[in-house]
C-alpha cells in the first residue's frame, strides 16, 4: 500500500477523541508550562526533562499523529508543528526530542501500514505512549545519513546488526529506536533500509558522552547498538523513498518549528526589555531598540517560510510523484538550511536589543540559553553539507516566473 492509500484509509478513520477531550494547543500549552519550569535545570545539567515528558505522557501527545483506528487523535503536520513551537517557546530540548520523535512516528504511520508490527508499534505509541530514538548518524559518516557502513546480517526470521552510533539522542530514555543500514553485507552504502524496534530487539553500550554548548537536555550520548531482532522490524519499503517522502519533509518541518519557537521566545524577552527600558525613562526607547525591529521582522519570516513549506507539503503529502518532484524537494531540504540561519540571526538581534540583561546568565532577560540553544540548528545536520549536495539540484530546478507559481 502506498502513502496515498494508507493516509486515506487513516482518513476514513472514526472521529478523533480530540472532540471530547482538550485541544492539543491547550495540551501542548499544559506540557509547555512543566518544561518552562525545569528548562534552566535541564539545560545546567545536561539532564533529560523528565518532567516534560511526564506531562507530554499525561497530555497523550507522543502519539498525536497515530491514526484513530490505533488509538491516537490523527493530527496533522500541522498540528505537530504548532506543538514543537510551543515547546520550543519553553524548552528546546524538550522541542527538539519531541520533533524527533513524531519524525519517527510518521514513518511507522506513512511507511507501515498493513505490516502487523508496525501497526503493533502504533498503538503502542499511543496506548503506551511510547518516545522513540533516532539512530541516523555512524560512525565516521557523520550527518550523512544517505550511506551506511553497518549492515543488516540476514539468518531465517531474524536479522542482526552492530552499528557505532555515534549520536543517539534520547537512545537511554526511549521505549523503541529507528534505525537505518545497509540492505545485506553484500549492498552498496546507499541501499539502505529503515527499522523500527522495540526496546527488547537492541542493546545499547555508551561510548561517547554529551556535554555540549547547548540542547543539553536532548543527551545525545554515542552508544554501540546491537540489534538481534525478528526480521519484521525491518520496512518492506527502500530508505530512499522513506527519506524523500517522510523523514527529510517532517524533520525540517518539526526542527525548524523549534528553531522558531526558540526565536520567538528571545523577541517575547526583548520586547519585555524594551517596554520595560521605556518605562523607565518616560517613554525614551533604548539605544538598541533597532534591533527589536530588526528581531520582530527576521522572526515574521522565519514563519512565513515555514508555513509556506508547510502547506505546500499538505498538498503533496498524498501524491508520491509531486513529494519525488525536484522543485520539492529541493524546497524541503533548502527549508533547513535557511530556517536554521534565520533563527540565528533572530536571536542575535534579540540579545542585541537588551545587551548586557540579555547577554547575562541571570535576571528575568537572559538569553544564553536560547542562543546557545539555537546555535546547533546550523551544524545539525551540517547546512555545508547540504548546500554542497543539493547544488545540483538547484540548478537544475526552474526560477518561478510569478510571485504565485
Amino acid at each position: 500500500m502506498n502513502v496515498r492509500e494508507a493516509v486515506q484509509t487513516f482518513d476514513e478513520a472514526q472521529p478523533s477523541p480530540l472532540e471530547h477531550g482538550p485541544s492539543l494547543i491547550e495540551r501542548a500549552a499544559r506540557t509547555a508550562s512543566v518544561a518552562a519550569a525545569e528548562a534552566d535545570g535541564v539545560d545546567r545539567d545536561a539532564s533529560f526533562p523528565h518532567k516534560a515528558f511526564e506531562a507530554a505522557r499525561e497530555q497523550r501527545l507522543l502519539g498525536v499523529m497515530i491514526p484513530v483506528e490505533f488509538g491516537g487523535f490523527g493530527a496533522s503536520i500541522h498540528d505537530v508543528t504548532d506543538i514543537c513551537y510551543t515547546l520550543g517557546r519553553a524548552c528546546a530540548s524538550t522541542a527538539m526530542i519531541y520533533a524527533m520523535h513524531q519524525t519517527k512516528v510518521a514513518c511507522i504511520i506513512r511507511h507501515g501500514h498493513g505490516i502487523p508490527w508496525m501497526e503493533t508499534m502504533m498503538r503502542r505509541v499511543a496506548r503506551d505512549q511510547w518516545l522513540l530514538a533516532s539512530s541516523t548518524t555512524e560512525g565516521q559518516n557523520g550527518g550523512n545519513i544517505r550511506a551506511s557502513a553497518a549492515a543488516v546480517d540476514h539468518a531465517g526470521d531474524t536479522v542482526s546488526l552492530v552499528r557505532d552510533a555515534t549520536v543517539i539522542s534520547y537512545g537511554a530514555q526511549a521505549d523503541g529506536l529507528v534505525t537505518i543500514a545497509r540492505r545485506a553485507t553484500e549492498a552498496a552504502a546507499s541501499d539502505q533500509v529503515l527499522l523500527a524496534l522495540a526496546k527488547d530487539d537492541y542493546s545499547l553500550k555508551q561510548t561517547q558522552g554529551w556535554e555540549t554548548l547547548g540542547m543539553r537536555g536532548t543527551c545525545s550520548t554515542g552508544f554501540e547498538l546491537k540489534v538481534d531482532c525478528p526480521a519484521d522490524r525491518v520496512f518492506p519499503e527502500a530508505y530512499d523513498k522513506i527519506h524523500a517522502q517522510t523523514m527529510t519533509p517532517f524533520a525540517h518541518l518539526c526542527w525548524s518549528s523549534t528553531w522558531a519557537g526558540i526565536a520567538a521566545a528571545s523577541v517575547t524577552r526583548a520586547q519585555a526589555f524594551v517596554r520595560k527600558a521605556a518605562r523607565n525613562s518616560g517613554g525614551q526607547m533604548p539605544p538598541a531598540a533597532a534591533h527589536f525591529t530588526a528581531a520582530k521582522m527576521s522572526l515574521a519570516k522565519l514563519r512565513a517560510l515555514i508555513a509556506a513549506n508547510l502547506d505546500a507539503f499538505a498538498r503533496a503529502e498524498h501524491d508520491e510523484r509531486a513529494l519525488s518532484s525536484l522543485d520539492f524537494q529541493s524546497s524541503i531540504t533548502l527549508l533547513k538550511v535557511q530556517a536554521s540561519e534565520l533563527a540565528v540571526e533572530t536571536v542575535m538581534h534579540a540579545m542585541r536589543t537588551a545587551g548586557l540583561a540579555g547577554y547575562r546568565n541571570d535576571g528575568e532577560f537572559t538569553m544564553g540559553r536560547h542562543l546557545r540553544d539555537v546555535l546547533s540548528s546550523p551544524i545539525m545536520i551540517n547546512n555545508d553539507r547540504i548546500l554542497a549536495n543539493a547544488a545540483t539540484a538547484t540548478l537544475m530546478s526552474g526560477i518561478p516566473t510569478s510571485l504565485r507559481d
